[in-house]
């Protein structure tokens, strides 16, 4: 197998590539994003192991770059960062595994062959509701072709209710799914969020319904009000 590190701590990226070969795969590293993004652009690997927090480009406009260029070669992420909200980014950007700074080796060789054993991934579908579109590869969102501008935690939020068009969610499970697991604040602004989403999507068919005492539905609209 062969692996291309992207990694721009000098000492880990040493002791990866020491690592990496001695387990017997053929490795390349390189200390900055846009050196990775070049040498991954080749297509020439079976896996690349790609921090986030890098000089150049970070790790998250390497991958979204990749994924544009339509190469498919699976990415492994590595962070000093911990939080769901992080991994939800890598992958919504098109990464395919994730692990946290300090990492166990052995679960790093597992994960790799992991993902050898996968393959590369399928190019991510369009996800639709009414005229509002949102292309997880390229993280745009638009209306009838206009983009539409959001924040990342509007754009975590809005995806969220996309992969569950037509489900009743509730304000818990948003908060698990685009805040994080131990989120301690109201739940108050999954409210607010709703309102800076519906606002953003006016004129939009797709529509953020509120479910009574339970949470919000995203659908087309001419089915009920909320």
């Amino acid at each position: 197998m062969r692996i291309l590190v992207v990694e721009d701590e000098t000492l880990l990226a040493a002791t990866l590539v020491r690592g990496l070969t001695e387990e017997g795969f053929r490795v390349s590293s390189v200390g900055d994003g846009t050196a990775g993004l070049e040498q991954a652009l080749t297509g020439e690997f079976d896996v690349i192991v790609l921090d986030i927090m890098l000089p150049g480009l970070n790790g998250y406009n390497v991958v979204r770059e990749l994924r544009a260029a339509q190469v498919w070669t699976p990415i492994l992420m590595l962070t000093a960062k911990d939080g769901e909200y992080d991994q939800a980014d890598a992958f919504d950007f098109g990464a395919d595994d994730y692990l946290t700074k300090p990492f166990s080796f052995v679960v790093l060789i597992a994960r790799l062959r992991a993902l050898e054993r996968r393959g590369a991934p399928a190019r991510p579908v369009i996800l639709s509701c009414g005229d509002l579109a949102l292309d997880p590869l390229r993280h745009k969102v638009s209306v009838r072709g206009a983009e539409v501008t959001l924040t990342p935690r509007e754009y975590g939020f809005l995806h969220f209710l996309m992969k569950r068009r037509d489900a009743a969610v509730s304000k818990g499970e948003i908060l698990r799914g685009v805040w994080d697991e131990h989120h301690e604040g109201s739940e108050n602004v999954v409210e607010v969020y709703a309102g800076y989403l519906r606002r953003k999507l006016d004129g939009s068919t797709a529509r953020i319904v509120t479910v009574r005492g339970h949470g919000y539905r995203l659908e087309a609209s001419g089915r009920g009000s909320g």
